[in-house]
């Protein structure tokens, strides 16, 4: 009997897990509004518990705001297999774009608090870009396949781009100019009928249609 209780794995208790994803949530919000100076006491009295219960899921601050910028990548993932079947591909393809802005515009004194952990761990950079590109990826197969926008560009040009727009203004009112940045790119991307009917890609034909 006592070489078979070894075996069993204890699951987590449910006020436990509660416990954490309340952390995670009031540490989302509380890094949000105060940047890294944020303590990490002003998350647990957001959270309802108690500083100990915070450590004891956490025990150093980089390791809560690791858990926080991982569960927000998972989420947008996530979003990204939601959308999959979605009927208008390209449309699929901007609302998940515009996620990550409403992600961004929320969180930016979080995210500027994560740089020194994210980029001070490249298993966690390489997590995130292999997570964010392969849900860009998928979008964008499916907006090709249906002939809906150019196939000349990749899921790593469009992240780029995202970060670019997103980080290119920190005045207020920049969430507003991003979005509609967005939208100015998206629809670029988008095949015109001819481009349709004659199979061609619009950075290499426009020139030609032109001269001709």
């Amino acid at each position: 009997m006592a070489g078979r209780s070894t075996e069993i794995v204890r699951k987590p208790r449910a006020d436990a897990v509660r416990n954490r994803e309340r952390v995670l949530e009031s540490a989302k919000a509380v890094f949000s509004a105060g940047g890294s100076e944020a303590s990490l006491e002003a998350v647990a009295r957001h959270a309802g518990v108690g500083i100990g219960t915070l450590y004891r899921h956490f025990p150093t601050r980089e390791a809560l705001y690791e858990a926080v910028y991982r569960r927000e990548v998972e989420q947008l993932g996530d979003l990204a297999e939601q959308l999959e079947d979605a009927p208008e591909p390209v449309e699929a393809l901007r609302r998940w774009l515009r996620a990550n802005v409403q992600f961004v515009a929320t969180k930016k004194g979080m995210i500027s608090a994560l740089a020194l952990v994210a980029h001070g761990s490249s298993e966690l950079h390489a997590y995130s870009f292999e997570r964010l590109t392969k849900a860009i990826d998928t979008l964008l197969a499916r907006a090709v396949t249906a002939g809906a926008i150019r196939e000349d560009i990749s899921a790593e040009d469009v992240l780029r781009a995202l970060i670019g727009m997103c980080y290119m203004h920190d005045q207020p009112g920049w969430q507003a100019t991003t979005l509609r940045l967005l939208d100015v790119f998206v629809d670029g991307l988008r095949l015109r009928p001819a481009d349709r009917t004659a199979g061609a890609k619009p950075a290499k034909n426009a020139g030609r249609k032109t001269a001709s």
